[in-house]
């Protein structure tokens, strides 16, 4: 990434939360996985799993990730702290409230 490029992500405002198809989700909501049909083999594992919204990410171009720590990871405090391994990315598409 070029200057310009981090200067476009930096200028973007952190989200507490985003409305989905009527659905509200924020920061700390818990929610069930439902990625993408043809994804990997993390994506399988973690079919139908519960997990809390740690952040809610939007690139330069305006697209939304959600930040995922599964709510029955051991390490899930790791993941709360943003430490690589125990945080997931998920479109809105890919999850269901609870």
């Amino acid at each position: 990434m070029n200057e310009w490029e981090w200067q476009l992500l930096e200028d973007k405002p952190a989200l507490d939360s985003i409305s989905v198809d009527g659905a509200e989700f924020a920061v700390g909501d818990r929610v069930r996985l439902r990625p993408r049909a043809g994804g990997d083999v993390m994506d399988m594992a973690l079919t139908g799993k519960v997990g809390i919204i740690e952040s809610i990410e939007q690139d330069y171009e305006g697209k939304v990730q959600l930040a995922i720590v599964m709510e029955d990871d051991p390490g899930r405090d790791l993941g709360m702290l943003r430490q690589p391994g125990h945080r997931f990315f998920f479109n809105t598409g890919e999850i269901e409230p609870l």
